[in-house]
């Protein structure tokens, strides 16, 4: 992988609610070198492409099931059956507490003919507009909160691991990246399962900025926060951590998450952040919701 990769962060998030598939089909449209899936279980064991364990956040839900949800007030993926799941709408991400929309500018809340679907249909959808395009598009699924899952009694890991298998992921060479937040499971995948996958470690926490030498034992890059990468701001310019380099002498790859055109925190615009990861800091790829502004970027570097 020596050229600079996209991946479409829950697919073209920035236009339509994330990971519905028109979501993934606008994506492909933009030329996005990989679309994102995060996969949760259903109760009948199908794995669902959402972002988290919980409904609540994305869609009706708590309307349509009221009883449904768990002591802590949350309504879980998993205490739904694949049909269940296909009743509720999708909508723009919100806050359950307030039913205040996250980023107030993007597709309205509420609107709209959504759904929820399951791993394999999103791949034959990707799979099938390759065949029709000529592109060759890739996945880059996560497997979500696995320890959960196997406290509930499900094998997630291994279920996701078959499909990928049955629709032909099986090798570094097959144009998918598997990812994970659990290092212990990730591990598992590479030694246990014996995946001969392209593997990413996700990081979310400094500490594990320290781990990169032990990652490099399992996997073959790494996933972090931007904000790991960046050190300090002097005289309107960047510094780095050490991350990027460290990880490069190991040979992992640096694909860190989440690049929002309208979430720029210390950036004065989208370009800015993207040359200062892209250019400075020498990353292999980002997690975005925009692929066609960096798709654009990159084509005129």
């Amino acid at each position: 992988m020596n050229k600079k990769i996209i991946i479409a962060h829950r697919g073209a998030s920035g236009y339509l609610p994330e990971h519905t598939l028109e979501a993934k089909s606008m994506a492909h449209l933009m030329n996005a070198d990989f679309i994102e899936q995060d996969i949760v279980l259903s109760k009948d064991d199908v794995p669902i492409v959402i972002h988290d364990i919980y409904l609540d956040d994305v869609t009706d839900i708590a309307i349509k099931f009221p009883n449904s949800k768990r002591k802590d007030n949350r309504f879980y993926v998993i205490d739904f059956t694949f049909d269940e799941l296909q009743t509720l709408q999708v909508t723009e991400r919100f806050n359950p507490a307030t039913g205040a929309q996250f980023y107030k500018n993007r597709f309205p809340k509420g609107k709209g003919n959504f759904k929820l679907h399951s791993l394999q249909e999103e791949i034959e959808l990707i799979q099938g507009l390759n065949t029709s395009t000529g592109k060759n598009i890739g996945i880059y699924p996560e497997i979500k909160e696995p320890k959960f899952h196997q406290k509930e009694g499900k094998k997630i890991t291994e279920i996701v691991l078959k499909v990928l298998s049955d629709y032909g992921y099986k090798t570094k060479k097959d144009n998918c990246i598997l990812q994970c937040f659990d290092a212990n499971e990730l591990e598992r995948v590479r030694k246990e399962l014996n995946s001969k996958l392209f593997l990413v470690q996700l990081i979310e926490f400094k500490e594990e900025t320290k781990k990169l030498k032990h990652f490099a034992t399992f996997a073959d890059g790494i996933g972090p926060w931007y904000k790991q990468i960046l050190s300090e701001k002097i005289d309107g310019k960047f510094r780095f951590t050490s991350l990027v380099s460290d990880a490069h002498k190991l040979d992992l790859t640096v694909h860190p998450y989440t690049f929002r055109a309208d979430a720029l925190d210390e950036f004065s615009s989208f370009k800015e952040m993207l040359e200062t990861f892209l250019i400075d800091a020498n990353v292999d790829g980002v997690f975005t919701d925009f692929p066609d502004l960096v798709v654009s970027f990159l084509r005129n570097m």
